[in-house]
């Protein structure tokens, strides 16, 4: 299975950012064999608008399973759902404060 954290910082240790599609990083886990990648969200962050769908895009190319957040706005949560990718919001303050509450729901 594949988590995706919103992140501020490319480290799986890095601060949470609770914004979904302006969020500069995703941190994507495979739980599988523990290893992790961080991926540059720097291309949505900027966009002037669309940032979200545009992000879920990019979580669904990534192959994630579930995604991790603050905040995942209308647009973008639904083009996740129909992808089959659960959505978990939470006010975590590290990325992984926010996998152990994903993990312990």
């Amino acid at each position: 299975m594949k988590i995706a954290v919103t992140s501020q910082n490319n480290s799986i240790d890095s601060d949470f950012d609770s914004r979904f599609g302006r969020a500069p990083w995703f941190i994507v886990l495979n739980t599988e064999d523990g290893s992790w990648s961080a991926v540059d969200n720097s291309e949505n962050l900027n966009a002037a608008h669309g940032a979200g769908t545009q992000s879920a895009r990019t979580i669904i190319n990534l192959g994630v399973n579930a995604l991790v957040t603050g905040h995942c706005g209308p647009k973008a949560s639904e083009v996740l759902k129909m992808a089959g990718v659960d959505i978990f919001d939470t006010n975590a303050t590290s990325c992984m404060d926010a996998l152990n509450k994903y993990r312990s729901r």
